[in-house]
């Protein structure tokens, strides 16, 4: 299967199921096939608007961490209190090979998350709210798991943000106090050699 159809193959998962068992399939070539073939840039990009914000002290969820990429950078960068949650096993042990994470879990997003609230001091989700993965409910747990005067950073296409449910649950949790928005990026290339129409949104919000 080719690079680019194996990106396609898995956002044509029916179920959470089938995305979970070819997220398992993929992720022993996950890292060379979006680094070299794709020339991902979002977790750096997406890293780097996270360190204006986040101290290197504080305890952080990666939901959806996949292999681990952003926590790679994240440690680079002299965080060390780094927690992975993802829905795919297979990605989770690729990303405990890295040895950035302080724990790793298996969880579902847009499922209840089993962290008791306010739990960690940031959150980051790169890659993972969009259609057919993490619906725009995964933000009301983000927001629960996360203390008061902490940040979620996440990555978000514009055409998913206007037209499937995110722009209406962020308007909705910031009308209710839940929290403010601090910084929305310009649309950033992310795949520029793989998929060059492929644009993301980096957005921050404190939680109140």
């Amino acid at each position: 299967m080719g690079k680019q159809n194996r990106v396609q193959w898995v956002y044509a998962s029916r179920d959470s199921g089938e995305l979970e068992e070819r997220y398992d399939q993929w992720a022993k070539d996950y890292d060379s096939d979006l680094e070299q073939d794709f020339e991902y840039r979002a977790p750096r990009m997406t890293a780097d608007i996270f360190a204006k914000y986040v101290s290197k002290e504080a305890i952080i969820l990666d939901a959806g961490a996949g292999t681990g990429l952003v926590g790679e950078i994240l440690a680079k960068m002299g965080y060390s209190q780094l927690i992975a949650m993802d829905m795919s096993q297979g990605m989770l042990d690729a990303a405990r090979k890295k040895n950035v994470y302080r724990e790793l879990h298996r969880m579902v997003m847009g499922e209840h998350l089993d962290f008791a609230s306010d739990s960690f001091d940031a959150a980051i989700s790169v890659g993972v709210l969009t259609l057919g993965h993490a619906p725009a409910s995964s933000l009301d747990e983000l927001v629960r798991i996360t203390k008061p005067g902490g940040y979620i950073v996440f990555t978000l296409r514009p055409d998913v943000y206007q037209g499937h449910g995110f722009k209406e649950k962020q308007d909705k949790l910031k009308s209710n106090s839940k929290w403010k928005l601090v910084e929305v990026s310009q649309k950033l290339q992310v795949l520029p050699k793989g998929e060059p129409d492929v644009y993301h949104q980096i957005w921050v919000y404190q939680v109140i």
